[in-house]
């Protein structure tokens, strides 16, 4: 009997640490259309009901990125996203405004990151992209990348001390995912909008296997790309801190949040 109480006690601490996991988002955006109908005040207090410690934020364009940060400095990470508009996504590895709308960025204003940019295959090697990584690489900034296995692969080439941030991990598949993560050690993957890793409260094998083999690699993200997304940021939360608790409680912690304050320091804003 005693050993039973225990083993309850045990799982109901467990569960109740999970529940109250604070969370580390590296995946968020608050574009114009977002701050037009989501003010910044009503957005962190979103985050904050969420339980969201802090959160990587680029925005299109980088107006909103500095409002919410404004708001909340001690939260909010920002991250330059080489989008003026929404329509850049498909034409700015071949728009050269592009990289100097990031360098009148950069003179103003100070980030942990540049992107979430979406990139594929030999595009890579653009003359725009290269830019990108070249000012990434003199301000030591995270790569935020929307891309292919070809484009990390390429990334890394042109910077191999690269720290870069898979988003949705590459929407591939685990087998593929750990090929990456095996082959690349600066390498660090997003979960946003993998729901395929778990459901009802329980992870898909695979997908538990790879956290435990790289358990300082995985970080959530809600990826808020259009403002219906906001209120959803709640939800999300409560959504992976059910999907946590399948997990050890200190792998747990890092894939909610220890892994995000790792990669980007305590205090990566502060000036040198």
């Amino acid at each position: 009997m005693r050993l039973l109480h225990a083993l309850l006690l045990a799982f109901a601490s467990s569960m109740s640490q999970a529940a109250d996991l604070p969370i580390f988002d590296a995946h968020m955006h608050y574009s114009h259309d977002a701050w037009e109908s989501v003010p910044p005040k009503e957005a962190i207090g979103l985050l904050r009901k969420a339980g969201v410690k802090r959160a990587l934020v680029s925005s299109s364009n980088d107006d909103g990125n500095q409002k919410l940060y404004a708001e909340a400095p001690d939260m909010i990470l920002p991250s330059l996203r080489p989008y003026r508009l929404r329509s850049d996504v498909s034409t700015w590895v071949r728009d050269d405004n592009i990289a100097r709308y990031m360098e009148e960025r950069l003179k103003k204003y100070r980030y942990v990151a540049v992107g979430e940019f979406h990139l594929y295959g030999a595009d890579a090697d653009l003359p725009v992209p290269r830019r990108m990584v070249e000012m990434a690489r003199q301000h030591n900034l995270v790569l935020h990348a929307h891309s292919d296995i070809d484009a990390i692969e390429r990334l890394f080439r042109q910077w191999p001390q690269a720290r870069i941030l898979w988003a949705h991990s590459g929407f591939d598949r685990p087998e593929k995912v750990r090929e990456m993560l095996a082959k690349h050690k600066s390498l660090w993957c997003d979960l946003a909008f993998r729901t395929d890793h778990g459901s009802g409260g329980k992870l898909h094998p695979e997908w538990k296997q790879l956290f435990t083999e790289f358990p300082e690699r995985f970080m959530v993200g809600t990826d808020t790309y259009t403002p219906e997304r906001w209120p959803y940021v709640v939800e999300h939360a409560r959504w992976s801190r059910e999907w946590m608790r399948d997990l050890p409680a200190d792998l747990a912690e890092r894939v909610a949040f220890r892994n995000g304050d790792a990669l980007f320091g305590p205090n990566p804003m502060k000036k040198p």
